[in-house]
């Protein structure tokens, strides 16, 4: 279920009457429990309640139905429970029917006392029981939810009913209907239609029988966007003449409506019903998004992303600098009318707006300052911040469309919030140009024709005062500069994996042949290419959340070359951290947040958590005052030992076999136990499984061809390997019964997994011994020593791992070439060994005490045995004191110390350039 759809459940429970016995069982089932849990809860299986009348759900939910009158002491009897918190109860709740209360006991959400049949108010409240995490805005507002919800009945019903509609050449217009009803719902609810006027409209012209819906709505439309003046010549019907002029686009071109049957009426109506008035136009906008997206309908609701992430972006890309300057100001009027102008000539531009969260967010940060200036300075309040000043790009027209609507909404709302309800009215109407969004594809259009450079006195404001126009020169703010531009936004970021062929041609036309090839490049590249062109020829700076991996791995060297070059540096970054929604249930995704501008000589600055460090410069991989880039190496950097990849079968499946095919061939035959050898992969090793596979040294191939088993699979890798179109391959047919690529050493080894999961503390490994052959989809350090493994169990070795080699979705791809043979260790002398080998070893015996438990579950991150973790956390001290002599602070030291000694040791081992003939 989505959160639309958990409103809903929770809006007929509590109106439904109300059944002690049952309530426990339907509220459980109305966020989103399968019908087999809460089964098994009635039946007490599951159930560790020891409160009269409740039910327990571990990790989730204590409630229990009560007497009336002892909804307190019941909350009581439930918060005092031992079972609450041996069994990790996120939320207490108790209720007799008449009222009802809950507890949030993992946050700082206030308590809900309320009359149970309002409890489906705070449904947001309780989302986290659906596994869908929550913001403070969406808990204390459902109204956006319920909206979205009953726009998408009537969306889907409307579509229904007029196929026509939904194709491409009408989606448009319909995207605007629904666009346009969406704006009269919020009038009405404000005052800008009075009496609700639009819904009485409805109600009392059209009629569900006769059908009509249609022609009532196209009759008001056409009023909406028709001067007064011009109203006697067109001829309206007295209700719709009611309505004032409004136009500002919303209401330009066709007023064709769609054919309402009698449940889309309906629908209307319930949906007119909300109080429109309270929505909240940066979630809305998002969530609304959805009903016209036929991908994303399913997720009503999940689509939200938070205003504290939009602030990581645009707070240090502009608002900080802005809000500095205000501090500066303090009471100075020339200084508060200055910073006034600088505001009126900002544009903020986000070239993937979506429903225009960032824009919105931008306007209403801009107008808070705005409102301290005025405050400050006695001027007129009326704003001088243009909504034409806000400028997207979206591919979708619905979206754009409501990027629109979010904007005038956003500015109304500022409008009442700091000036006044009255003046708010009065400036409203007739709409006036709103946010500047171009629908198409962002890296196919030229940024500079949709967002041009202007001068500032090209927007120039009356400040109040009499000489609010002549304080331009203060702090350089001359006419003749180019006007601030800021862009940013989150853009897709889509894999190259993921890209559809249309969108690997977008990158390689943003990219114009600049580098060798964008096959492997993200997405989300195009923008910074695109970025970099528009800072190129203007004053501009841009800031992008984006995939962690365009700072990771090998599309560092790929990409950053060539947006930064000589004349561009990165800002400001915001190193890997989750980008979530509301659906905990849908994997967040890693992100990094990188800022370009102009090179300079100020500060850069890099926000890891809650501290800001500053920086000389920043590199592509976000490590502060390191611009190395690394590439991968054949040849080790340092002196550990050297890893390679594991041998390669080859064989259409007839060399390996499962335990229990092994098992068979040495119950017939005990002589084929000689050819027989335990074979172990990446997940083999974490999972603690294995296999077995044909091991035949040249020598024993006629012997083992005796066996009929072992003979029919040497014959299917020989058909194999000859229908194969590689010729490397088909040679291989010639020696059917070995490996196609043989890398096996008879030594013990380290298994190293190249996929592993990025929740893990420290990298898997495994140690085997000579008579396991490891296989290709692990990397092998044969003949190790101690030290190695020391090294790769360090804390450091994954910081590196994780910054260098990148991820494959969200898995560490451990590379031996970019990954081991470039790792930077200092020199090691006798005792720093004698150390590490200690610890590693430590490290084993730790591991071997929890004997058979698997790699998987020794280093689950909530699991891991803390005498594991105490010798880990050895290792890493000693290691670390050997690179700084004391422990690292956090990770982004580790990384900037670890590109520092990278740069000294590569440089040192740059081959050295001949001397000239004749030099000294």
């Amino acid at each position: 279920m989505n959160a639309v759809e958990i409103e809903e459940a929770a809006s007929e429970l509590a109106a439904a009457p109300f059944d002690p016995a049952e309530f426990p069982f339907a509220f459980l089932t109305a966020f989103d429990n399968k019908a087999t849990t809460v089964n098994r809860l009635r039946t007490q299986s599951l159930n560790k309640s020891d409160v009269a009348g409740g039910v327990l759900q571990a990790r989730n939910i204590h409630l229990a139905v009560c007497a009336e009158g002892l909804v307190r002491e019941t909350m009581a009897a439930l918060r005092a429970s031992p079972k609450t918190a041996a069994n990790k109860v996120k939320i207490l709740l108790a209720t007799d029917g008449v009222t009802l209360e809950a507890e949030d006991l993992v946050s700082d959400e206030p308590p809900i006392v309320c009359n149970y049949p309002d409890f489906a108010e705070h449904f947001g409240f309780f989302l986290p029981l659906a596994g869908i995490s929550t913001v403070r805005a969406i808990k204390n507002n459902p109204i956006d939810i319920k909206a979205t919800g009953r726009l998408n009945k009537l969306y889907v019903e409307l579509l229904k009913d007029n196929p026509e509609w939904a194709t491409k050449a009408r989606r448009h217009e319909m995207n605007q209907f629904m666009a346009r009803l969406i704006f009269c719902f919020f009038a009405e609810d404000t005052g800008i239609f009075l009496n609700h006027l639009f819904t009485k409209t409805i109600e009392q012209m059209s009629d569900s029988q006769s059908g009509n819906t249609h022609e009532v709505l196209h009759e008001l439309f056409r009023a909406m966007d028709t001067k007064i003046e011009d109203r006697k010549a067109a001829n309206f019907r007295p209700w719709a003449d009611a309505f004032p002029y409004v136009n500002g686009g919303l209401f330009t071109g066709s007023t064709d409506c769609p054919h309402f049957s009698r449940i889309a009426r309906s629908y209307l109506l319930r949906a007119a019903e909300l109080n429109w008035q309270e929505i909240n136009p940066d979630i809305f906008g998002s969530m609304i998004q959805a009903v016209a997206d036929d991908e994303e309908r399913g997720e009503l609701g999940m689509h939200y992303t938070s205003v504290p992430n939009i602030l990581k972006v645009l707070n240090p890309l502009f608002l900080n600098d802005l809000r500095e300057q205000l501090e500066a100001a303090g009471d100075n009027l020339r200084k508060l009318r200055n910073l006034r102008k600088r505001l009126s000539a900002i544009r903020v531009f986000d070239p993937a707006c979506g429903s225009g969260n960032f824009l919105v967010i931008a306007y209403r940060e801009m107008r808070q300052i705005e409102h301290e200036i005025v405050r400050r300075s006695g001027d007129a309040p009326k704003s001088v911040i243009p909504l034409a000043n806000f400028y997207g790009i979206e591919i979708k027209g619905f979206a754009a469309e409501i990027a629109r609507l979010a904007l005038l909404i956003a500015e109304f709302q500022c409008d009442v919030r700091l000036i006044s309800q009255k003046e708010a009215r009065l400036n409203v109407l007739p709409l006036h140009k709103t946010g500047q969004i171009h629908i198409g594809n962002a890296l196919r259009l030229d940024w500079l024709k949709v967002c041009p450079p202007v001068k500032k006195a090209a927007v120039e404001h009356d400040l109040g005062g009499p000489n609010g126009r002549l304080l331009l020169e203060d702090n350089g703010l001359s006419a003749d500069s180019e006007a601030e531009t800021y862009i940013c936004g989150n853009p897709p970021y889509k894999g190259s994996q993921d890209q559809t062929p249309d969108q690997k041609d977008d990158l390689e036309i943003a990219y114009k042949g600049r580098i060798n090839s964008t096959k492997s490049a993200d997405y989300v590249a195009g923008w910074f290419i695109c970025g970099r062109d528009y800072v190129l020829r203007t004053q501009a700076k841009f800031a992008f959340v984006t995939t962690n991996s365009i700072n990771q791995g090998r599309q560092v060297s790929l990409i950053w070359p060539s947006i930064l070059g000589t004349e561009l540096e990165i800002i400001f970054g915001v190193p890997s951290f989750l980008w979530r929604n509301l659906a905990a249930k849908k994997a967040a995704v890693t992100v990094s947040i990188v800022a370009v501008g102009k090179r300079s000589t100020g500060p850069k600055h890099l926000f890891v958590g809650d501290l800001v460090q500053r920086a000389d410069y920043i590199g592509p991989y976000l490590v502060p005052n390191s611009d190395a880039v690394v590439e991968p190496r054949r040849e080790l950097l340092s002196p550990i030992g050297r890893m390679e990849f594991g041998s390669m079968p080859n064989d259409g499946g007839g060399l390996l076999l499962s335990t229990f095919e092994a098992a068979q061939l040495q119950k017939s035959d005990l002589n084929a136990q000689q050819y027989l050898r335990k074979f172990i992969g990446s997940n083999d090793s974490i999972s603690g499984e294995f296999r077995y596979c044909l091991w035949i040294k040249d020598g024993q191939v006629a012997e083992a061809r005796k066996n009929a088993t072992i003979a029919s699979r040497i014959q299917l890798v020989r058909q194999h390997r000859e229908k194969s179109d590689r010729p490397t391959t088909k040679a291989l047919a010639s020696v059917p019964y070995a490996f196609g690529e043989i890398r096996h050493r008879e030594t013990r080894s380290m298994l190293i997994p190249r996929h592993s999961s990025e929740d893990r503390p420290y990298l898997p490994f495994e140690i085997v011994g000579p008579d396991v052959v490891i296989a290709d989809s692990a990397i092998s350090l044969s003949g190790f020593d101690w030290v190695d493994v020391a090294i790769f169990a360090s804390r450091m070795h994954l910081i590196w791992i994780a910054t260098v080699c990148g991820k494959i979705k969200t898995d560490f791809r451990y590379s031996n070439t970019l990954g081991w043979n470039t790792f930077p260790v200092p020199k090691l002398i006798s005792n720093d060994k004698i150390d590490l080998s200690r610890c590693a070893k430590d490290i084993l015996l730790a591991r071997e005490a929890h004997f058979p438990a698997t790699i998987a579950e020794l280093y689950d991150p909530e699991e891991m045995p803390e005498d594991l973790i105490a010798a880990h956390q050895r290792n890493d001290e000693a290691l670390e004191r050997i690179y700084i002599g004391r422990r690292f602070r956090n990770d982004t030291e580790r990384l900037e110390k670890l590109f520092d000694l990278y740069t000294k040791m590569t440089t040192d081992k740059a081959p050295k350039k001949p001397a000239k003939k004749g030099a000294t």
